[in-house]
């Protein structure tokens, strides 16, 4: 099997297959309405995404490291960890939810 990069209108989705046509079968069952934009074969087995090309390398830009320390602040408490990334980013309700409760599910 071979690790496949397929771009489609909505996602980018990195599945494991053994030919290109298995490959467009995975994202034809997950997004059947969306095209196929790009499919490459991986050359390595492994997938690697750069933090400085999304722009993630600061500290202080970093989302999961500011939600981190805002949950450690709250002492595990949401709401609160919510309310002081909102305080500290600027964000709205919903991004400060979503930064919050993703790093909530990665052990916090």
């Amino acid at each position: 099997m071979a690790l496949f990069e397929i771009e489609t209108d909505g996602h980018i989705v990195i599945t494991w297959a053994t030919d290109e046509q298995a490959a467009r079968e995975v994202v034809a069952d997950a997004f059947p309405y969306e095209s196929v934009r790009r499919l490459v074969k991986r050359p390595r087995d492994s997938w690697v995404i750069s933090k400085s090309a999304l722009g993630l390398m600061s500290r202080e830009t970093n989302p999961c490291v500011v939600a981190r320390e805002c949950l450690q602040s709250a002492g595990g408490d949401k709401v609160r960890a919510v309310r002081l990334y909102m305080n500290q980013t600027g964000d709205d309700l919903d991004t400060a939810k979503k930064a919050i409760e993703s790093n909530m599910a990665m052990g916090w």
